[in-house]
């Protein structure tokens, strides 16, 4: 029996069919168009429906089986970030839509996309949807993995057996929730950005978020733009730093709060209807041993994945999409092709000393980045390691970090109006087309307003 043949008696497990997982499905479809034998694959998914994130549920806590809500997704959220900077190289925009559409689509818009090219396969064959991992164990002598999973329909427990185990279950879902002094007596709604589903319900309500994280940017922005009486954003060590529009204002840390009002480190005070928590998230495997969990904060390159992918005490383990993120869909591309062929024995690694080596290298140079550029630079030479190795379509990744720095750029220039920005894809060479409604001035979200526009212009909430 020669290897290829060997290769279909292989078991691989996927754990979430968020953006990652369904990228490591996409990287064995491509093989498989390709009239190659390739492996058995079932990935779990816990929702209802792949997407990940960006499968939007208005539910918080606990879902319709009594599980933790994974998503964090809100209403009216827009990329914040150059479309043309996540594009799948496999599959433009332009093949999707059909028409060029600006550069900042809302969630439905980039959900749909996602859909897209994953509906152009059979990848939802190998998806089991409503299933949750319960544990994962593994077996030296075996060299197997056992995974315990709850089927969440019909109520049931049952056990599978894998050769290797991708976990692609994201890392924005488990909240890091501070505690502030006498919050506990605080008479509004506090809630972390977790649970957060639009800006709706803050309308004429004085907000404050206690973090500077990219949620607190765009939640701010968010109940701003949807008629927030004031919105304060509370830092730690830094602030922001934008040049902000009356109405948004950033101060130091919250020191405690006395009923309704929250007292800062500056001596200053201030009342407030509600308090969101933008504090970020916390890498969480509750379904994994110790010794496989990966134990990292947010960051570029997380301890111990090889190549950012491979776990090295036990490479068989592989995680996807763990890095803190510059660059998003095209990324997790590279890391799932990458995996893909690592898995079908193409890519071999080396020994667990190099390995060990080759992950320092990066932690160290991880160590050295100074701002927001150096950051850009080092996920971009990260990628183009990746795509050294593997046979994911290249795409030209320097224009798209001169793009990132680009819309740095912008939302320095302009908070309000920086989603207002164009850019031309490195896939197509498309440039893009200009929303029909400035950013500020839209309101609806859904996808058939942004693509076909409506007959009359929505009401804008006056500022005083």
């Amino acid at each position: 029996m020669d290897n290829t043949e060997n290769l279909q008696y292989k078991r691989i497990g996927i754990i979430g069919a968020g953006p990652s997982g369904l990228a490591q499905i996409r990287a064995f479809e491509a093989l498989k168009a390709k009239g190659e034998i390739i492996p058995e694959i079932v990935c779990f998914e816990k929702q209802s429906n792949w997407g990940g994130m960006w499968n939007y549920s208005w539910r918080t806590g606990v879902g319709k089986y009594g599980e933790p809500i994974h998503g964090s997704m809100y209403k009216y959220l827009w990329s914040n970030g150059p479309k043309e900077c996540l594009e799948f190289s496999d599959y433009s925009f332009d093949d999707h839509f059909g028409k060029p559409i600006s550069s900042y689509p809302p969630r439905p818009v980039l959900f749909d996309y996602i859909e897209g090219r994953i509906k152009k396969s059979n990848a939802r064959k190998f998806i089991r949807f409503d299933t949750t991992v319960r544990w994962v164990s593994y077996d030296e002598d075996s060299q197997k993995f056992t995974v315990i999973l709850d089927d969440l329909k019909i109520n049931k427990t049952y056990s599978e057996v894998f050769d290797y185990l991708v976990v692609a279950s994201g890392h924005f879902s488990t909240p890091n929730m501070p505690y502030f002094k006498g919050i506990e007596g605080f008479g509004g709604n506090v809630m972390h950005a977790h649970d957060f589903r639009g800006a709706d319900q803050f309308r004429d309500r004085d907000i404050l978020l206690i973090g500077s994280s990219y949620s607190a940017e765009d939640i701010g922005l968010q109940c701003y733009k949807h008629g927030s009486k004031s919105v304060t954003l509370s830092y730690r060590s830094n602030p922001i730093g934008h040049n902000w529009p009356d109405g948004i204002k950033e101060v130091p840390l919250v020191t405690h709060f006395e009923g309704d009002t929250a007292y800062f480190k500056d001596g200053s005070s201030e009342d407030f209807d509600a308090v969101i928590m933008c504090t970020g998230y916390q890498h969480k495997f509750p379904f994994l041993p110790d010794e496989l969990r990966l134990k990292t904060r947010n960051n570029l390159y997380p301890d111990n994945l090889y190549k950012g992918v491979f776990f090295n005490a036990l490479p068989q383990l592989i995680y996807l999409g763990m890095q803190d993120q510059y660059y998003t869909f095209n990324m997790f591309d590279t890391q799932a092709w990458l995996a893909r062929d690592y898995m079908m024995e193409r890519f071999e690694l080396p020994g667990e000393a190099e390995r060990r080596l080759d992950i320092d290298k990066w932690l160290e140079r991880n160590s050295t980045l100074k701002t927001s550029f150096d950051n850009v630079d080092f996920q971009t030479d990260y990628i183009k390691d990746l795509l050294a190795l593997s046979d994911y379509p290249h795409f030209n990744l320097d224009k798209v970090a001169a793009m990132l720095k680009e819309w740095l750029q912008d939302k320095e220039e302009n908070i309000l109006t920086y989603r207002d920005k164009t850019y031309q894809s490195v896939v197509t060479g498309t440039m893009a087309g200009e929303h029909h409604t400035d950013w500020m001035n839209e309101l609806d979200d859904s996808k058939e307003r942004y693509l076909y526009g409506a007959e009359e212009e929505e009401l804008i909430p006056e500022r005083m």
